[in-house]
């Protein structure tokens, strides 16, 4: 997978990958536009977004109705470093979901893929190469 990245203006970076464009943009407090998210609200709602895709299919597989099941993620952080230090994920159920699916539930959203990877993070290298 490749993705590339432009720069369309001020403090705006965007992501392109697959044909589809991921907008960002800083707050106009950090000079930016406000246009879009900022690349680590990106970073966080994928956390987010990742954990619903499990919700979404686990629901689905059953015949549960989502219209009243909703996800809530918490972000906690150090105030010193501003650092996140906890991550708490909330689904919110509908008065009649299924009592006996509560815990596999929670146990299919641990499956997403992003938090894996935070848990076993990759390598990074970076490099400075001239264009051709």
């Amino acid at each position: 997978m490749e993705i590339s990245v432009r720069f369309p203006g001020n403090r705006k970076v965007d992501a392109e990958l697959r044909g589809f464009t991921i907008a960002t943009d800083q707050p106009k407090g950090a000079g930016g536009d406000d246009s879009a998210p900022t690349p680590f609200e990106h970073f966080l709602s994928s956390i987010a977004t990742c954990s619903g895709s499990y919700v979404l299919d686990f629901c689905r597989n059953r015949g549960i109705p989502l219209e009243h099941v909703r996800l809530v993620e918490k972000i906690t952080r150090n105030p010193e470093t501003h650092m996140v230090t906890d991550i708490t994920i909330s689904i919110e159920l509908a008065p009649d979901f299924p009592d006996k699916y509560r815990d596999s539930l929670v146990r299919a959203v641990d499956l997403c893929t992003v938090k894996k990877h935070l848990m076993n993070p990759p390598r990074f290298a970076i490099e400075a190469v001239k264009a051709p």
